[in-house]
């Protein structure tokens, strides 16, 4: 009777509440962050050239939110995404994370979850010679179990064992390498997809964690699997040279990276775990340069690389079965560090010392709350690589740059008017304490830098900025 009665209370405190019960008292969570895709390319989003109906069903299921930040290029975008710190504090090179940083697997793991990763790594610091950047443990010591990855100890370069990341894809798997050979004939894409799915299967009965930075839609720009045809296995990983056949490839790389994520999606709702399973797709900076786009009835030149929108506005959309409003449509600025704490709260994992302090939780959003939206958005962009470095800091309406260049961005998408002589008294207002930020952290260096430089400043004790911005 005692424990018919408790039973009975549960529920009536799950009515009384609003919340939704699952299997688990932590949720699973899945980010899968595709490369080199802009917000541009989502019908969603407002995209003309691109077919996505399985995020577009996502998004009209959940939420999507129109101001996500990352960086402009890979390295730096993922690091920050990984350890939720603002780049100042830990990026030195390209390709690059260094393995004394706790990252979100770190933080999972820690706390029961079953971790896995799969796609793309490129964080061992081959391109410097890292210490210790030919161990291929390195990302089960970045917090994962388990691992199918390209470019872990191997670059493209066919004479080391390396090789693109499409057709023929050299793997590593939970730290064994898997060669071109063994893999001839095989899409990288599908085996990373069919791994993630092959991991959710296993772990239907734990709480788990899943990191999918995607290989698509980065170039080369080649056939899929649904538009190889008879083109031999030699060549398949060979771009084409007209403009024309690139965006082709590309369109048919969005549409086949849409397919492989609707195959994830339909795997965790066939498990009945739609319910205890956050889904969040994003990307980790804008489009290809040689890519142009349709929008909105615009055409947008892909921007990565660059510190305006097309090169830092990324997708975000979000699922969680019975949280996440349908079809939501949520304005707040996000960034990259917010996915920390985000995640952290959804675990129910109460952050400490060890964690960062630069990002907001947008959980409450993900349940359909007002939450606290950060007030402001930054990007610190020293990539020490091809593009030249950056540093701006930006509201809803506003934006400035570390030189002086100053925008309403809310209605200057290009930044076509620059407002640095404004008399406005609104827009001197916002610029006055934008610039008060800037001031607290340390400018970029001007230049690529030197890539074989082993050495370069960090400085992870500046202080909290939101104490600054109330």
């Amino acid at each position: 009777m005692n424990q018919k009665f408790c039973v009975f209370c549960f529920l009536i405190l799950a009515a009384y509440t609003g919340s939704s019960f699952g299997r688990f008292s932590k949720p699973n969570i899945i980010v899968i962050m595709v490369d080199d895709s802009s917000w541009e390319c989502y019908g969603s989003y407002g995209a003309m050239d691109y077919n996505t109906p399985n995020l577009d069903r996502l998004a009209a299921k959940g939420l999507r939110f129109d101001h996500c930040y990352s960086t402009p290029i890979c390295t730096t975008s993922r690091v920050k995404l990984m350890t939720g710190q603002y780049n100042f504090r830990n990026y030195t090179h390209f390709g690059y994370l260094n393995p004394r940083d706790k990252t979100f697997g770190h933080l999972l793991q820690d706390n029961g979850y079953r971790t896995a990763i799969a796609g793309k790594w490129q964080l061992n610091g081959l391109y410097h010679r890292a210490p210790d950047c030919y161990d291929k443990t390195r990302p089960m010591k970045a917090g994962f179990h388990e691992s199918l990855l390209w470019q872990v100890t191997t670059g493209k370069a066919l004479k080391d064992g390396g090789g693109e990341r499409y057709w023929n894809a050299p793997l590593e798997h939970n730290g064994v390498s898997i060669s071109r050979k063994t893999n001839w004939g095989k899409y990288g894409p599908d085996m990373f997809t069919d791994f993630v799915c092959d991991f959710i299967d296993r772990n239907q009965d734990n709480s788990f964690f899943v990191y999918y930075p995607m290989v698509l839609v980065h170039d080369v720009f080649v056939p899929t699997p649904d538009t190889l045809g008879d083109t031999p296995l030699e060549t398949a990983n060979v771009m084409p040279k007209e403009p024309h056949l690139r965006k082709k490839h590309f369109a048919d790389m969005v549409n086949y990276m849409d397919k492989l994520i609707g195959k994830i999606v339909v795997k965790v709702e066939d498990l009945g775990l739609a319910e205890d399973t956050i889904i969040l797709f994003t990307a980790d900076n804008g489009t290809d340069k040689k890519i142009t786009s349709n929008w909105n009835n615009l055409e947008l030149k892909g921007g990565k690389g660059g510190t305006t929108d097309r090169g830092t506005r990324v997708p975000l959309i979000a699922y969680w079965k019975s949280h996440t409003p349908e079809g939501g449509v949520v304005k707040d600025l996000i960034e990259f560090t917010d996915f920390y704490p985000t995640i952290a709260g959804a675990a129910g994992i109460e952050m400490g010392p060890s964690d960062p302090i630069d990002g907001i939780s947008f959980l409450p959003q993900l349940n359909g709350k007002q939450g606290s939206p950060r007030p402001w958005q930054l990007n610190h962009y020293q990539p020490y690589w091809s593009p030249l470095p950056g540093q701006y800091i930006r509201d809803q309406d506003y934006k400035l740059y570390r030189d002086g260049r100053f925008f309403k961005i809310s209605n200057d998408l290009f930044e076509k008017k620059d407002l640095a002589a404004t008399s406005d008294t609104s827009a001197l207002k916002a610029k006055e304490k934008l610039g008060s930020l800037l001031e607290q952290i340390p400018d970029v260096v001007p230049g690529k830098g030197d890539v074989s430089t082993k050495q370069r400043p960090v400085y992870p004790g500046i202080k909290n900025l939101f104490s600054e911005s109330d």
